[in-house]
């Protein structure tokens, strides 16, 4: 049955613009796959750790040289990395903060990002991403208006996710924003509009 893994990143547990807009893309791609199931993992509710020196280590280790200790310091990464290669698809709620991704989602990300298991080289040395087809989808909640403002360029949220998921293979990544959260209403209850509209393309096409 068809596997998707959410990840939510927002310390907002309740009233989160994020979370909520997740739900959202969440039901409808329940109800383009009937049998699905969702996994949900809350980096805020259930924080993982940073990287270490010895998580560092293990990642360059070859397994056969591995030791207890390197097992030991990888073990997380072991585990989030086999959940994100299970799923059949991948959807992150994320907030901007200071202009990013909050910290619990960049110790996700530094926990997934693993030579050999979802980044590697080919026979010519290029890299190569090594999480293949399955598509993407971030929820971003925005606190200002960013697209189409002079505040545009300072957005490495969206530039920096999409270069990251399409490192390690992702080459399918929407996003779905809802900005202006805090600013001006008007503005937000048409972003959040036009944020849905788009869930709602999105998945109308999947079951078509």
């Amino acid at each position: 049955m068809p596997n998707l893994l959410r990840i939510d990143t927002s310390s907002r547990i309740n009233d989160s613009h994020s979370r909520n807009l997740a739900d959202e893309v969440q039901a409808q791609w329940l109800a383009a796959h009937p049998d699905g199931v969702v996994q949900q993992r809350d980096l805020v509710k259930h924080a993982i750790g940073h990287i270490e020196n010895n998580t560092i280590v293990g990642y360059y280790t070859p397994e056969e040289e591995m030791n207890d200790q390197l097992r030991q310091a990888t073990a997380q990464s072991d585990e989030l990395i086999a959940e994100l290669m299970r799923a059949d698809g991948l959807l992150i709620s994320t907030p901007m903060y200071n202009f990013s991704v909050p910290s619990v989602l960049k110790a996700w990300i530094d926990q997934v990002v693993r030579i050999n298991k979802t980044f590697g080289f080919s026979d010519d040395g290029n890299l190569l991403g090594l999480v293949k087809g399955k598509p993407a989808y971030i929820t971003v909640a925005v606190g200002a208006q960013f697209t189409g403002t002079e505040l545009e360029s300072l957005d490495f949220l969206r530039p920096y996710l999409k270069t990251l998921l399409g490192f390690i293979g992702f080459n399918d990544v929407k996003f779905y924003s809802v900005e202006c959260t805090i600013r001006d209403e008007n503005q937000f209850a048409q972003n959040k509009k036009n944020a849905l509209w788009e869930i709602s393309e999105t998945f109308s096409k999947a079951v078509a």
